[in-house]
Parts: C-alpha cells; structure tokens; sequence
C-alpha cells in the first residue's frame, strides 16, 4: 500500500512551531502517512488577529506553490493555524484537498459531542473563529469561542504559565457552556490535547491531528 503524503504548512514563520507541529501530525498520521512540514522563511512570527493573517498570505502561498508545483506526490495540504489562515482562497485553486485545522476540529468536535467549545489564545482571534465557524455550518454546534489570554509564542515557552491559564478556560467552560467537548484553538496547543483530554474527561480535540485523520479518509491522489 501506497503511504499518503501530506504537506503541513505553518503560515507563521516560527521553526519551533512548525516542528511541534510536525511531531503531532507524524503521531496522527502513523506509518501509513509521510508528513512534510515546512513554513515561511519571513512574515509574521504568530498569527493573532486578522491583520496578521493577512501579512502571513505571501508567505504562506509561496510556499504552497512551490511545493504543489515540485512535488507530485502531495495527497493534501494541511494549513497548520487555527485561524484557517487562507484556506479558502487555497481551496478553490489546489489540485489537492486543502484542510485547515480549525475547520477539522470543528468537525470532529461536532461529532465528539453536541455542543463543543473553543478555547483559544488570544481574544483577537475570537471574531476570527467565530465567522470561521459560520462558514463551516458549525456556529450553532459551538457554545462560545473562548480565549485564554495566552500570546501565541508563549506556547513555545516550557516557563510560561501558559498550560494553567488553558486549564482554567477549560474548566470554566465546563462549568458555563454546557458542553461535551473543546477545541484547542491553535496549533502551538498540540501537544496538550492528551493529557487534557485525561484531566478533564472530555475529549479534547487538536486540530493538527483532526485534520491529519480526515486527510487519511481521502482517495489519494492519482493512485
């Protein structure tokens, strides 16, 4: 059997996020899929808020050309920052399924329990995500998009105080939104969702892997 090959693109332009991230898609992914994860060489360090997501789109499609350009053997393109930093734009022109790990979490979020919750970094990114959820038909399914006050790079850094505050969103949703699960809303949150999941007993879902299973569910391309 053929593996899948799929294309992990952190539109930031932080190395360290791109290869946590790396390491959950290839944990995801398993034997059965080849994970390349690249970012942009310049842009902004984080994505919080719409203006820099709008600064991360050259960089973010350079990178996506050339490597669809170069490398035939692309199955999917995974779009590694919750914000879907331009997924659409993307899908409507790649010649392979483009999956955004916000749209991915929201999806298996949905299955894992009627009502889900969000929590994110930032309260920037919160109008973000909810127009997100609005395009992806979930809105009603989402209770509230919750932000933890945590900047994006302080998930790069094992001194924060990070993990608490996450904790502590978590745990007010819980007690608020009347929910069965929650979404981490970045992708610097990954390495988290485990651990999370035992804590609370609930699951709590990464986007990084959601988008990992759902592209293993498609045909691969031209085989």
């Amino acid at each position: 059997m053929t593996d899948a090959h799929f294309l992990v693109i952190n539109p930031n332009s932080t190395a360290s996020m791109t290869e946590k991230t790396a390491i959950a898609a290839r944990q995801a992914g398993g034997a059965a899929s080849r994970i390349t994860a690249v970012n942009p060489e310049d842009g902004p360090a984080a994505i919080q808020g719409p203006e820099d997501g709008t600064a991360a789109l050259p960089g973010l499609f350079k990178v996506f050309d050339q490597h669809i350009q170069n490398d035939p053997s692309i199955d999917a393109v995974i779009i590694a920052c919750f914000d879907d930093t331009g997924l659409f734009e993307l899908k409507e022109r790649s010649p392979v399924p483009v999956i955004g790990i916000g749209e991915a979490a929201y999806h298996i979020a949905s299955v894992a329990a009627p009502k889900f919750s969000v929590v994110t970094t930032l309260s920037v990114s919160v109008p973000v995500l909810e127009h997100n959820l609005i395009l992806n038909g979930l809105a009603p399914r989402c209770a509230k998009v919750r932000a933890s006050d945590v900047p994006v790079l302080e998930l790069e850094d094992p001194k924060s105080n990070a993990r608490h505050k996450i904790e502590n969103e978590i745990a007010t949703a819980l007690l608020e939104d009347g929910i069965g699960a929650v979404a981490l809303g970045c992708a610097g949150m990954a390495d988290l969702a485990d651990d999370l999941s035992r804590k609370f007993q609930i699951p709590v879902i990464d986007g990084v892997a959601s988008a990992v299973r759902l592209a293993q569910a498609l045909p691969l391309r031209n085989r």
